[in-house]
């Protein structure tokens, strides 16, 4: 199993990058236009696959179709991954409206939230009491959540999506959780995330004057 983060995230946007080349009629590609769409090099696009036992014809490139399935296969996305969401605010529910999930094989097949304001079973996506979140994982195999709760909340609810069996959370709290043994965290605080565009932005301009 590899577990270089940096390398999954290259095979997910070479994965995007074939899909564009692919509806725009290409049959074949080589390494180096698909270093060039992803502001790579032919060397490293190379070596990824090469971790994963893909190789192409030094001649003939690489199948699309087939790379794509290859590629489909290694980041689980060739049967339907199904989520749940905790936290049915604005951005949770944004997400919950995100329809690029499904077409990307990701199902938000529930939210849960602790406002009974907030609480609709009959929903596209039900939005259930959070007292009802284990027993539902349990019940459908989920292994993955989003968690969307304010910074006071983050922990323990963290801790209650472990112990239902949760093995993976993309965390929008903004606080840092840390990753354990059971279960794997990524933290994206959008917050953060602008913070740091807005600076370069402002150095890059006044580097310009």
């Amino acid at each position: 199993m590899i577990n270089n983060k940096n390398c999954i995230i290259r095979l997910s946007r070479y994965k995007n990058a074939l899909v564009r080349f692919k509806t725009l009629g290409f049959i074949k590609i080589f390494s180096e236009y698909l270093a060039d769409a992803v502001g790579g090099t032919s060397a490293q696009v190379r070596k990824d696959f090469s971790l994963f036992g893909i190789s192409g014809n030094k001649r003939g490139g690489y199948q699309i179709d087939a790379l794509i399935a290859k590629l489909n296969s290694i980041l689980g996305k060739n049967e339907v991954q199904k989520v749940v969401l905790v936290g049915a605010g604005q951005l949770g529910s944004a997400l919950v409206r995100y329809n690029t999930f499904e077409k990307e094989g990701i199902k938000i097949i529930a939210a849960f939230d602790i406002d009974p304001a907030k609480i609709n079973p009959k929903a596209p996506t039900p939005i259930l009491q959070i007292d009802e979140m284990a027993r539902f994982i349990l019940k459908n195999g989920v292994r993955i959540a989003i968690l969307s709760v304010p910074d006071s909340a983050a922990q323990q609810t963290l801790d209650m999506l472990v112990k239902a069996g949760i093995k993976g959370v993309l965390n929008f709290a903004p606080i840092e959780l840390k990753g354990t043994n059971d279960c794997i965290i990524n933290n994206v605080n959008l917050a953060v995330e602008l913070e740091n565009l807005i600076y370069f932005v402002n150095v890059t301009a006044k580097a310009t004057v």
